[in-house]
């Protein structure tokens, strides 16, 4: 572990004198509270570097998990890391479960067609610790999927919202051509939008000469289309349909103007800075500029945003008068927004650059602030991560107080120093980013100046920390950058993720920017940044007050599976023996059911997709015996915080990736399909019990069972993807979300195949065998309401059993699930692959092409005593720039980046 600095300085700073205090009991209560939140509850993060920044379908992805704690120290807590894969409307696609060994982890997502299309997607990832705190702490990371393989439409859409009357009106224009490029003229477009899962509006219309359709929607008065899809069927051919999709956001195209003074308020009588954020509705920084104006609307000021729409001005507000900010885009329409009234009191002001080794802190005073506190207490206190690294204690003597404090003090990373008074309350906040260039330096060189297709690479690397050898822990990736062009300031990275965004709120605009190639005008604009942007981790007033977050989840060491073992009657087992098998596998393991009959088998291993068998068949009586499974805490759905950061026109965006994708996997064409129709199946649903026949024809929400694929335990994946419905796990119920939220707590009803049961009951149900979900918010005649006491209807539809031949009652019986045994499929961990490289012998004949974007994926790249290790491979027949990416983290938490390029001719 990281020692943690803290520096108790027992002073009275003024702008030339220090006088040396004796009472730090507040000062000590402060510093040890916060030092016992980091003891028992210390924050994890986690960090994935891929492969590269975007993939097609028939890819696979490839990643490392870094896991850390206090920063960026590797982390001994979470020995399993869990990746999520979203699509555009935040449905969950994808989970992968991998082990933790000395604090990294190695996964691999492969892309098969009939699971993803062409699309935005976002990958997070999170250990079951940090369930235990908010979601905004998941690692999150856009991904762009191309589709090349069955490829017969390029698109481009661009659309304006107008506002109309309460509602908001899109008029899209979107382009069709063939793959070849060429415009698809005349041709029939049926298109539907897609809005809450419901189909919200629909037309035709035919492409004009050029290939151009234009589609109008209007929302909903009050009812913005926040997350639609339009679907758009294009007749390419006779009785041939080619089909494209595009998301629709809809906004007032306004800005959204904030203003946030340095250190939390406006002080009158001094110079205040005030930092400022212009935001469009897309999530995106506007460029902005203007002036500050009195309430004679005298111009005490001017201003200029710097980068992505973030700036910052200096106002010294007089006492009684108010102020106005005018701004204006690039549209030139002017706005006015109210600068806030200004207060007597106390602030922190932070001059950070990066050629001093000190941070230069001012703490001023209004008039009548400094009469009224003369002489007082005053406290400072500086935290990363929750680690406590600086810590003073002070009398107001003067207006201005100035500090230095050491930036050694603390890692690289987001300082928070905090002022408080003597009844220890925080009276002034500010945020400062310390970077230390010399913590790892990474070196990279090739054995030669230039290569040729096929030659075989070889590569060092040098890494040193303060110019002394730094024994880490690094994964590489090589591209082919011809093929997969990068923009590297919109790039996830270990220092971008590990030492910026991770203890940030919101989201942040292209945030490798500050870390690629930083200069002084970079740190400037990091400083800003600072200013605008809301610090995630904790408040003072809650930790100070005795208030900790509740844990209700420790760092998952293993897989586990865990239950309890009852008789009919329900009542529990003690010391019964139960045993846990995996299907066709020789895994096995044998457990003791406690005095309440509760049992754990811990630390498993098995690979995903395994069928597990917990059986109780070993206890005398075993017929008259129940198995209770535990279900698995899983996160809540996710929401997309990089949704700004979303590309509508993919095939643009990735036309040379696509087009080399196109002849990587030409012999993936699949077959056209011929549809026979017949007498069409009457599918199972709601209508067919009588108990539900009350309710609407049509659900309010419906899931197909195709969704539910890949999910081991059924009522998990309800918990987060039944929309409308939220899940109370302390009640173990489900709510309609509207209600719950206003604070109404009548659970919804749940109903398997016409049967009434409880939410457990869920898991009876296999997940493949469900035919549909449905969810009814209303109950027309109040029949199920008032006969179980409920509000809403959720609905659980299994597929019909084929006819068969005649089976004997004996065969039923055993087909029939028995009680003391339990047969299911938890998730396991996914199975870890080599990443293929291939050899090529010098002067070897060509077979055929080699056509890989990757060249070379290693995430297991250790370095020796004396800092050093290499690495060799092959390249592809790509011509061009190839770029080489190295990242990692050494045992002292010191996180590094380097980039290199070498040509191939």
């Amino acid at each position: 572990m990281k020692a943690i600095k803290v520096l108790v300085l027992l002073f009275c700073l003024s702008t030339t004198l220090a006088y040396a205090q004796q009472d730090t009991a507040a000062l000590n209560t402060i510093i040890n509270k916060t030092k016992r939140l980091n003891a028992e509850q210390p924050l994890e993060k986690v960090y994935l570097h891929f492969d590269k920044p975007y993939y097609a379908v028939a890819d696979t992805i490839w990643f490392k998990a870094y896991v850390t704690t206090q920063g960026t120290l590797p982390s001994p807590l979470s020995k399993i890391v869990y990746v999520e894969v979203y699509n555009a409307v935040d449905s969950l696609v994808q989970t992968v479960k991998l082990p933790v060994k000395n604090s990294v982890a190695y996964g691999n997502i492969p892309l098969p067609m009939n699971t993803y299309k062409q699309g935005n997607y976002y990958i997070r990832a999170y250990t079951l610790w940090m369930l235990n705190f908010e979601a905004e702490y998941f690692f999150s990371k856009n991904i762009l999927i191309g589709e090349a393989i069955d490829k017969q439409l390029l698109t481009n859409i661009s659309y304006t919202n107008t506002p109309t009357d309460k509602a908001i009106k899109t008029t899209a224009r979107i382009q069709f051509k063939d793959t070849s490029k060429k415009p698809l003229a005349n041709k029939t477009v049926n298109w539907r939008l897609f809005h809450n899962y419901d189909v919200f509006s629909s037309g035709r219309g035919t492409t004009d000469a050029n290939g151009y359709l234009t589609v109008t929607i209007t929302s909903k008065a009050g009812d913005p289309i926040k997350k639609g899809t339009l679907v758009a069927d294009v007749s390419i051919a006779d009785k041939e349909l080619a089909s494209a999709s595009f998301n629709i956001r809809q906004n007032d195209n306004g800005i959204d103007f904030q203003l946030f003074p340095e250190g939390g308020e406006l002080i009158v009588g001094i110079p205040n800075q005030v930092g400022f954020k212009a935001v469009l509705p897309s999530g995106l920084g506007a460029d902005v500029k203007g002036s500050i104006v009195d309430e004679q609307n005298n111009e005490v000021g001017t201003f200029a945003s710097t980068f992505a729409g973030i700036g910052s001005f200096f106002i010294s507000p007089e006492a009684g008068k108010s102020y106005k900010v005018k701004y204006s885009g690039k549209d030139g329409l002017s706005k006015t927004v109210e600068v806030p009234k200004a207060v007597d009191g106390i602030t922190l002001q932070v001059n950070n650059t990066a050629v001093t080794d000190v941070i230069n802190l001012r703490i001023l005073a209004s008039n009548a602030f400094f009469e009224a506190n003369k002489e007082k207490l005053f406290y400072l206190v500086g935290q990363n991560s929750n680690n406590v690294a600086y810590g003073a204690q002070m009398n107001l003597k003067n207006q201005v107080i100035t500090v230095k404090i050491p930036k050694q003090n603390f890692p690289s990373g987001i300082a928070q120093l905090t002022l408080f008074n003597e009844r220890s309350e925080p009276v002034s906040e500010r945020l400062v980013f310390v970077l230390h260039n010399d913590v790892m330096n990474l070196a990279l060189k090739a054995n030669l100046p230039t290569y040729k297709p096929r030659q075989k690479v070889k590569i060092s690397l040098d890494a040193k920390s303060k110019g002394q050898p730094v024994a880490g822990d690094f994964s590489v990736s090589v591209t082919d950058e011809t093929k997969v062009p990068s923009d590297e300031n919109n790039e996830v990275t270990i220092l971008s993720s590990l030492l910026l965004t991770s203890d940030l709120k919101g989201y942040v605009e292209k945030p490798n920017y500050y870390f690629n190639k930083t200069d002084e005008k970079k740190l400037g604009e990091l400083d800003k940044l600072m200013l605008t942007q809301g610090y995630r981790r904790f408040a003072y007033k809650e930790i100070l007050a005795g208030r900790y977050p509740k844990i209700f989840l420790l760092p998952e060491q293993g897989i586990s599976i865990s239950g309890t073992l009852r008789d009919l009657t329900g009542m529990p087992i003690k010391k019964g023996a139960m045993r846990m098998m995996v299907t066709g596998k020789p895994i096995s393991a044998q457990t003791i059911t406690s005095n309440v009959g509760v049992f754990n088998f811990k630390d498993l291993v098995f690979p995903d997709s395994s069928q597990v068998v917990i059986s109780a068949r070993y206890n005398p009586n075993y017929n008259n015996l129940m198995i209770m499974l535990d279900g698995s805490p899983t996160a809540a759905r996710g929401t997309n915080v990089h949704a700004a950061d979303e590309i509508e026109n993919i095939d643009t965006a990735m036309a040379s990736y696509l087009s080399n994708s196109q002849r990587q996997y030409r012999f993936m064409r699949t077959l056209k399909t011929v549809e026979i129709k017949g007498a069409g199946v009457k599918r199972p649903s709601h209508s067919d019990h009588a108990a539900l026949s009350g309710l609407s024809q049509v659900p309010d929400r419906l899931i197909e069972g195709a969704r539910f694929e890949g999910c081991n335990i059924l009522l998990e994946c309800l918990k987060t993807q039944v929309p409308s419905l939220t899940y109370d796990f302390q009640e173990q119920k489900f709510f309609i979300t509207r209600d719950y939220n206003a604070g109404t707590r009548v659970p919804v009803a749940i109903f398997l195949n016409g049967m009434f049961i409880d939410a457990n009951g869920i898991n009876t149900v296999n997940a493949s065998d469900v035919e549909s979900v449905e969810v009814f918010l209303n109950d027309p005649l109040g029949t199920v309401d008032r006969m179980y006491r409920t509000r809403g209807v959720l609905v659980v539809n299994t597929k019909k059993i084929p006819k068969g031949e005649k089976m004997s009652k004996q065969d039923f019986l055993d087909m029939l699930p028995k009680k003391y045994e339990v047969k299911y499929t938890p998730q396991g961990y996914s199975k870890e692959r080599e990443f293929y490289s291939p050899k090529y012998a010098p002067n070897a004949a060509v077979t055929s092409n080699d056509l890989r974007t990757t060249i070379y994926w290693n995430p297991k790249l250790i370095t020796d005593e004396k800092g050093n290790v290499s690495f060799e491979f092959n390249n592809a027949d790509g011509k061009g720039n190839y770029r080489v990416v190295v990242e990692g983290i050494d045992k002292n938490g010191n996180v590094g980046r380097s980039v290199m390029r070498y040509v191939v001719k």
